[in-house]
């Protein structure tokens, strides 16, 4: 399985109003392109970060899955968020392989 990692520091003063678009708009928007299968999202309890973070990962059993979103989706996706919620978070992003 691979799992492309979002991770979100957001400010605290917006992290209701972001998580809720987040989840009606950016990920809607990740997994209506096909190239991911699921997503689970989970918040960082223990963050050195001031802010919110949170962590959303999105599921593809094929790591061109997810070079394909990279090159032909995240840009604008990106883009949409950032209109949205400029100078409010920082984001990076991790791709990972699960082993068990």
């Amino acid at each position: 399985m691979i799992i492309y990692n979002e991770t979100f520091v957001v400010d605290e003063g917006i992290h209701e109003q972001w998580l809720a678009w987040v989840k009606e708009n950016h990920i809607a928007n990740i997994i209506a392109t096909g190239d991911f299968q699921s997503h689970q999202i989970l918040r960082v309890l223990n963050s050195p970060n001031e802010g919110v973070t949170y962590c959303i990962q999105y599921f593809t059993d094929h790591v061109d899955k997810h070079e394909h979103f990279m090159l032909y989706h995240m840009n604008p996706l990106h883009i949409a968020h950032n209109q949205q919620f400029e100078n409010r978070f920082v984001l990076f992003n991790t791709l990972m392989e699960q082993i068990n």
